[in-house]
């Protein structure tokens, strides 16, 4: 607590939408975001409304997808607040203290969803999604994984972190189309310790679900290691 108050008292938090000083995401900003009350299928074009609490989280057109389903707790596009949130949390000036406000965003969206019960989180990790050894040189640290920790610490869902691992450097999804980024990614990650993840519901943790390859890829390697399924749990989804 003492550390906090120094560091509140040295480094004062400034909201990203209204720059009043105390938060970074203030009360009064907080309630204009949209977070979801509901679950989607995993569709690019026009996704189904799931039941809330649903077990199956795909339609009969997504059916196919390694992916068994998404929890998305904002809309992407065209969101100021949104956006600023998770760029700031990956490109300069960083502000890796975001992942604790997004986390508390997402399970928001999570109890809203009827999602945040011990049926659903029952045999589960979290696993965050990889990056290049380069890319986290520079930043200093994968803002996935900080997201992951900061959510295990209200959901108390063990994370696991080093075991599924990047080990081909790629070309950055968001210059590429839909079919390049699946084949960009393809073959990219792999699995260290299979033991880990066997018989494992597993919650792949990132910041924004765009086209959905990255995590489909990782799906696959995960449950090439025999993982039961495979989830996503992201900030905001785009389309």
């Amino acid at each position: 607590m003492l550390r906090k108050f120094f560091l509140d008292l040295f480094f004062p938090s400034f909201c990203l939408g209204c720059n009043k000083e105390g938060s970074f995401i203030c009360y009064d900003c907080r309630s204009t975001m949209e977070i979801s009350e509901h679950n989607y299928c995993l569709c690019r074009q026009k996704p189904i409304r799931l039941p809330p609490g649903s077990q199956n989280g795909r339609c009969y057109r997504c059916r196919d997808k390694r992916l068994s389903g998404l929890f998305s707790a904002l809309p992407y596009k065209e969101k100021f607040l949104t956006r600023k949130l998770i760029y700031q949390l990956k490109y300069p000036p960083y502000i890796k203290a975001l992942a604790k406000a997004s986390a508390e965003i997402i399970t928001e969206h999570l109890i809203s969803t009827k999602n945040n019960t011990e049926k659903v989180w029952q045999n589960s990790l979290l696993a965050p999604v990889p990056m290049e050894k380069s890319k986290m040189k520079g930043r200093g640290y994968n803002q996935a994984a900080e997201l992951a920790k900061e959510l295990s610490e209200i959901i108390k869902v063990p994370v696991i972190l080093d075991n599924l691992i990047k080990n081909k450097k790629t070309l950055p999804q968001m210059e590429l189309d839909a079919k390049k980024r699946a084949e960009n990614i393809k073959g990219a990650f792999l699995v260290k310790n299979s033991s880990e993840i066997r018989g494992k519901k597993i919650f792949l943790v990132d910041d924004v679900y765009t086209t959905g390859a990255t995590m489909e890829e990782c799906a696959k390697i995960l449950k090439e290691a025999d993982a039961r399924s495979v989830w996503g749990i992201v900030i905001a989804r785009e389309g």
